[in-house]
């Protein structure tokens, strides 16, 4: 019995490292005003946006900043009835959610649902910055919004 514990076990611990989180790609700030924002970072961070793009779908603005390795994403809304309309009338503005860049973003839900994660979004959809996206439930990720993203050109249609 023990043996076979111990091989579940091992099974488990490779499963886990087989994980496809790769980094943290980015750190969502909810804003009020977008270009208030950007020159507030502007000048906290000494460089400008690389990107500002519309989320339709989303009913959200995003304002990119490359800091080293890791993304600051400005999100104002551009419908008062947005999920980040509402999130800042909540809330105010502030840290929204931490984003982690994965290798298969299907797998990583499924493997989190399993795991008892609770997700908003059980299939990916597009975001902004050339992404696919789902998030992950706060109450279940200890009170943080987590987003996993995976580039469009790396999605397997296979």
């Amino acid at each position: 019995m023990f043996v076979f514990l111990f091989l579940v076990y091992r099974k488990r611990m490779f499963f886990v490292r087989d994980m496809s989180v790769k980094k943290l790609e980015h750190i969502g700030i909810a804003v009020k005003d977008l270009a208030a924002s950007e020159v507030l970072f502007t000048k906290l961070l000494g460089r400008g946006p690389y990107k500002r793009e519309s989320v339709e779908s989303e009913h959200v603005i995003t304002s990119f900043f490359q800091v080293g390795d890791i993304k600051i994403e400005l999100l104002a809304a551009s419908d008062p009835q947005s999920t980040i309309a509402n999130f800042i009338e909540k809330r105010g503005e502030g840290l929204h959610h931490l984003a982690f860049e994965v290798d298969d973003i299907k797998s990583s839900l499924s493997e989190k649902s399993l795991e008892g994660f609770n997700l908003i979004h059980s299939e990916p959809k597009d975001g902004a910055d050339n992404k696919q996206i789902a998030f992950l439930h706060p109450n279940s990720t200890g009170g943080v919004l987590t987003e996993f993203c995976q580039d469009k050109g790396n999605i397997s249609l296979g």
